[in-house]
């Protein structure tokens, strides 16, 4: 009989169950996180004209060269990490993209009064994304993905 220690180990009879339950959990926090970095990214691409004069209107220099690198490490590394595919790396660019992101579009200590409280919100949400993408760093995406098929090959 095995017990909670040897089972929680990812020893025992109760092992593959757990890897699945694991795997299962990585791919919903790849969608979840994912998604909105796939349909905002894509949503900037096919309007790049306005999300480079967004970017010259906050004051981002070189912003017709800034945004559709960013749009495109929004869009293709959200991408990634919905499909597994290089997880590690597309969740490292894309919380990088995410802290530049936060620090030019919610900086709350600049906001005026009436916004400040919402910009602070999505300053602090934007840092529970970061916080998500480093635990994909860190563990990768798990077999449910294009990097777990390749593995198994």
């Amino acid at each position: 009989m095995t017990d909670h220690a040897t089972t929680s180990a990812g020893y025992g009879a109760d092992a593959g169950m757990a890897s699945a339950g694991r795997d299962a959990l990585l791919l919903a926090a790849r969608v979840l996180l994912g998604a909105i970095f796939v349909q905002s990214g894509f949503g900037k691409l096919l309007a790049l004209s306005g999300f480079i004069a967004g970017m010259e209107s906050q004051g981002v220099p070189m912003a017709t060269i800034v945004a559709p690198i960013g749009a495109l490490v929004e869009a293709v590394g959200g991408l990634a990490i919905v499909l597994g595919a290089w997880t590690r790396l597309a969740a490292l660019l894309v919380a990088a993209f995410t802290v530049v992101a936060t620090l030019i579009a919610h900086r709350y200590w600049d906001a005026a009064p009436d916004a400040m409280k919402m910009q602070q919100i999505q300053f602090m949400k934007n840092l529970a994304i970061i916080g998500g993408f480093l635990s994909l760093v860190a563990s990768g995406g798990g077999r449910f993905g294009l990097d777990g098929w390749r593995a198994r090959r």
